[in-house]
């Protein structure tokens, strides 16, 4: 499994990416971004979602120091 350390500083990641990084499925994945849990994507395109490497760096600091599962 790749590390937060393996994320580039800026630019954007497809969901399998994210979750190749936090692991959780997509449906729980899916839920929490509609609670507010994860980061809200980007549209990229008509058919392509992205985030942002750096709220998904936060999310996986985020979740570190706290000591919290995915």
């Amino acid at each position: 499994m790749r590390t937060a350390s393996a994320l580039p500083d800026t630019g954007f990641l497809r969901l399998p990416d994210v979750l190749r990084l936090y692991p959780v499925s997509r449906s729980t994945w899916w839920a929490g971004v509609k609670t507010g849990r994860y980061p809200q994507p980007c549209k990229l395109g008509e058919r392509a979602t992205a985030w942002r490497a750096e709220d998904i760096r936060a999310l996986i600091d985020g979740a570190s120091s706290n000591g919290a599962q995915p």
